[in-house]
């Protein structure tokens, strides 16, 4: 067995989005993990749209209760005109909280960017199994975003074709 459906799944936060109005993320059913890295994956804009995200936790797959999700800490981000893979991880740190805004001093307005941050499944408040990440609208730019969710350490592993989907 390959990583895929024993150690990680993938699921889609959003597709590739403009900026230039908010984006709601997809929900993840977060019951047959133990946490989920969350990838942010931007293009080069031509100015004016810096990172900006706020996550999420819901009581059901669809409508429900929803609410923040206090508990970033930390992310890692890298950035270049054109990522080529020589790039390193920066690492940032910020109160708890659900939101994140990269400094506009990071220039991802004007770059490539692949932004990552960890939820714990037993960070959700009671009755909360979902997260979603959610992109305010940056303003006038052009910045294309995408969302992926990386399940890990998942509790039930099988093949990739009999994994359960990651709604329910």
């Amino acid at each position: 067995m390959h990583g895929l459906g024993r150690l990680f799944d993938v699921g889609l936060g959003c597709a590739p989005a403009a900026t230039n109005g908010a984006v709601t993320g997809k929900r993840i059913h977060l019951s047959n993990c133990v946490g989920v890295t969350v990838l942010l994956i931007g293009g080069v804009a031509t100015g004016g749209d810096d990172i900006q995200l706020d996550l999420q936790q819901h009581t059901a797959s669809s409508s429900g209760t929803s609410a923040d999700l206090d508990v970033i800490t930390e992310y890692w981000l890298k950035s270049a005109v054109a990522i080529d893979n020589s790039e390193t991880w920066t690492r940032y740190t910020q109160t708890a909280a659900s939101e994140i805004a990269v400094a506009a001093s990071e220039t991802t307005d004007i770059e490539q960017n692949i932004l990552a941050f960890e939820v714990e499944a037993s960070s959700l408040s009671d009755g909360y199994e979902w997260i979603s990440v959610n992109v305010p609208d940056l303003g006038t730019g052009d910045k294309t975003l995408t969302v992926i969710y990386l399940p890990r350490d998942l509790q039930v592993q099988r093949t990739p074709a009999n994994l359960a989907a990651l709604l329910s």
